[in-house]
């Protein structure tokens, strides 16, 4: 049987080592906020932003919602990027994406100031992932993957790491963040010749797909620690399910995040450690 890689004792992790900072912060007349910008109502960015806002409570962090109809237009999206922007009390912006088919996707990312871009949707933010930089922050759902392997314990220097998804969002920045720590990473996709027989020679497998059941079985070896990247609805099981197959790739495995309480559970818990480094570099500019 696999060791489960719950999220929750990561994100809890990241909480106590946060609420000394945000004591710190508040002590100087400061409250770390989020800015969270919304359009529409679809069910998974509501889902997100209702664990997104639970968490940035618990830690003492504010949060101040922007929601815009589904059907608005570009100049209404920047007008609220740009309130944003100049708004000295918010640290930190969540934009929920993505965005509606009207909208242009990549000049809504740019508009945002990379100083607040807590969720690495900047160009600027990408390009200090891939260039081990210290600019701007790293998507959060990548910098989770790499918060699990740390808090369970595992090394990165030298490990060989399989990562299955190309993603700016996840497969690609979380490639550069474990090769910035001396993993030695391939990099993998859906149209990978014989992706099976790459996914098995790896020390740790990480899977961002965004396909239920990428990964069976036959992709899989024993000793292996598996990190499940994927939300999926299985509608047949009416649950949700990840990018691997659990079922069957649980007992071969040494070790697995599950899907729900892995990842995506700590994924919160990352946004909220970002928002406040963006809170202590406003306060540091001063």
């Amino acid at each position: 049987m696999a060791k489960l890689l719950k999220g929750k004792p990561v994100a809890d992790a990241i909480g106590e080592e946060l609420a000394g900072r945000v004591a710190a912060l508040e002590a100087a007349g400061v409250q770390p906020t989020l800015a969270i910008v919304r359009v529409g109502e679809r069910e998974d960015d509501l889902s997100y932003e209702r664990a997104a806002e639970r968490r940035m409570q618990g830690l003492g962090i504010g949060v101040r919602k922007f929601y815009l109809p589904v059907d608005c237009d570009q100049k209404a999206l920047l007008d609220v990027i740009a309130a944003v922007n100049a708004d000295s009390s918010i640290h930190g912006c969540l934009m929920l994406r993505p965005l509606p088919p009207q909208l242009d996707e990549m000049a809504a990312c740019e508009a945002l100031r990379p100083a607040k871009d807590v969720d690495g949707i900047t160009n600027t933010s990408i390009y200090g992932v891939f260039a081990n930089q210290r600019m701007g922050f790293s998507p959060c759902t990548a910098d989770a993957c790499v918060r699990i392997l740390d808090h369970y314990g595992y090394a990165l220097e030298g490990a060989r790491v399989t990562v299955v998804g190309r993603s700016l969002v996840i497969g690609k920045p979380v490639a550069m963040m474990l090769q910035a720590r001396n993993a030695t990473v391939t990099m993998c996709h859906t149209r990978t010749r014989d992706l099976p027989a790459e996914c098995r020679a790896a020390d740790i497998l990480v899977v961002a797909a965004g396909h239920m059941h990428t990964v069976g079985a036959d992709s899989v070896a024993p000793d292996q620690v598996v990190i499940d990247v994927g939300v999926n609805w299985d509608e047949e099981a009416g649950k949700l399910t990840g990018d691997v197959d659990f079922a069957d790739v649980e007992p071969i495995v040494a070790a697995i995040t599950p899907v729900p309480g892995g990842v995506g559970s700590v994924t919160t818990a990352v946004l909220a450690s970002h928002v406040v480094a963006a809170a202590e570099r406003a306060v540091a500019r001063r």
